[in-house]
């Protein structure tokens, strides 16, 4: 098989890795995932995969299961945990199945051995499936307790040399505080790696956060219920909060 063609000449940013919560898939719903929310994201990939980029994606699982949440409930952190990476897995085969039904190709690599329902993670092999334009979604975190996914995207961009992480969530950016309580609070276009750290931004929990400053991976962080959203991120335009170094 050939490769893919090149990204269109107006694409910022020709290989990326979306992280998405697994919240976001739940939208309005009580169930886990609610197939109206799954399909405008899935048309988002769709959207940015036409245009030629390279996507990795990885999502969370907290629309089903936490780790977190289920040790404050009696379940054994590490335990707990593992059962937060299946959920990503769950995630991942809805995401794969909206999107191939999209006529978009996609394979799911889990960092946990599952080989029935997902290939295990190869980094060449990774690379390879992106350079010949399938999307591929990195499931089950890094196969590890006690990291995020958040983490795992870290990791993931900086392995795949992503040139930048593309945090989609509820907000359109990073505040000096938190926008729901304070009216006076202040959206940044653009902040250092070192001044997020000062200030103690919620931007990503602190392992993924020091492995991006390391790679200097940046990190956008953008509303994914704005029109277009993912669109418009990597053909550069204005949207969310960048951090860099």
């Amino acid at each position: 098989m050939i490769d893919a063609p090149a990204a269109s000449p107006a694409v910022k940013y020709k290989r990326i890795v979306l992280k998405l919560s697994g919240e976001v898939l739940r939208g309005h719903s009580t169930d886990p995932i609610d197939p109206a929310v799954l399909e405008r994201i899935c048309s988002q990939i769709k959207e940015i995969h036409e245009l030629g980029v390279q996507v990795g994606v990885v999502i969370g699982g907290g629309n089903i299961f936490r780790g977190l949440s289920g040790e404050q409930k009696g379940v054994d952190r590490t335990t707990g945990d593992y059962m937060g990476m299946l959920a990503t897995v769950i995630n991942s085969l809805a995401l794969m199945d909206c999107l191939e039904k999209m006529g978009v190709t996609t394979r799911v690599q889990s960092a946990i051995p599952m080989n029935q329902v997902a290939e295990p993670f190869i980094l060449r092999r990774a690379i390879r499936h992106v350079e010949k334009g399938r999307v591929v979604i990195f499931a089950a975190g890094t196969g590890n307790p006690y990291f995020s996914t958040d983490t795992t995207a870290a990791l993931r961009a900086s392995e795949m040399h992503a040139e930048i992480i593309m945090k989609a969530t509820k907000v359109d950016g990073i505040y000096d505080k938190d926008p729901k309580k304070h009216s006076d609070a202040v959206r940044y276009d653009e902040i250092s790696y070192v001044d997020a750290l000062r200030q103690r931004l919620n931007v990503m929990d602190s392992t993924a956060f020091s492995l991006c400053l390391d790679n200097q991976v940046p990190i956008l962080v953008f509303d994914l219920n704005a029109p277009h959203a993912i669109r418009r991120a990597v053909l550069g335009e204005k949207i969310g909060t960048l951090v860099r170094g």
